[in-house]
């Protein structure tokens, strides 16, 4: 129930789909007798888009979250395991064409974990990520990111595979219970910088201290009082992201599913 409601409130409450919506309906009551909310509609869902594409906004959401849990030092001492978090694959595509198909923003949550893996040799890795198609479909990250890895040579007997996860809660369950972390082991999780402080809150609720392992950083934390409009889409999409990521630490925390509001190191 609550994957379902929170797939339904995204999708209609994301800013990018609130503000075409509010637009949308703008114009729509403009041919009503209702015209005069109307143009207050269309006007502020088009000064939303605007604030998305050419403000400062994504970057001001972005640097608290990427800024919350620093990459461990390079000579930190070597992790007895390495969690990765799915979210990298587009699943409806790689499905459609039989092939791995990446999604550009997030493809270092799987570039990283080859390099930490050959740095740590003995670390375990889990990959963890289900699916979240609808219908019969079978295919799964886990099967997605199984055959990338493979393709590049990353095979080994101690990478497991866990494919029945759909969120951030499960992927902390399904990759604790196939850990089963000992006391004092150490173990890293790779996700992007951030998903990170909802990610830790989570492990630290299901009893599994993890370590931060921030990839796919989007914002140098430094937002200009213009944003260059060459990559407008880019923009609205870390909007999209960090207002992703603030809602789910609030509703994760309300919920009772971390540890804190915004769990910190």
């Amino acid at each position: 129930m609550f994957f379902t409601v929170s797939k339904i409130f995204e999708s209609l409450f994301a800013p990018l789909q609130f503000a075409l919506l509010l637009s949308t309906l703008g114009v729509g009551l403009l041919f009503t007798r209702f015209g005069r909310y109307g143009r207050i509609c269309a006007a502020v869902g088009v000064a939303t888009l605007l604030l998305m594409t050419f403000s400062p906004l994504g970057a001001f959401l972005a640097a608290p979250l990427e800024k919350r849990f620093p990459p461990p030092p390079d000579n930190m001492p070597a992790p007895d395991g390495i969690i990765v978090l799915g979210g990298a694959i587009d699943e409806k595509l790689s499905e459609k064409l039989n092939r791995t198909v990446l999604i550009d923003s997030a493809a270092e949550r799987l570039t990283a974990p080859l390099a930490l893996k050959r740095k740590f040799p003995q670390a375990r890795v889990i990959f963890t990520g289900g699916t979240v198609l609808s219908g019969s479909s079978t295919y799964s990250e886990a099967d997605g990111v199984r055959s990338f890895w493979s393709d590049l040579g990353f095979v080994s007997n101690d990478i497991a595979f866990e494919e029945r996860a759909r969120n951030t809660f499960e992927n902390a369950v399904y990759a604790r219970d196939l850990a089963q972390p000992k006391p004092g082991e150490r173990w890293l999780l790779v996700t992007s910088a951030m998903h990170m402080p909802r990610s830790i809150g989570i492990f630290r609720k299901v009893g599994f201290p993890v370590i931060a392992y921030p990839v796919d950083f989007r914002s140098d934390g430094d937002p200009s009082l213009i944003s260059a409009p060459r990559f407008p889409i880019r923009a609205i999409g870390i909007v999209q992201f960090a207002a992703h990521e603030w809602l789910g630490l609030a509703v994760y925390w309300l919920t009772g599913k971390t540890s804190a509001l915004f769990p910190a190191p």
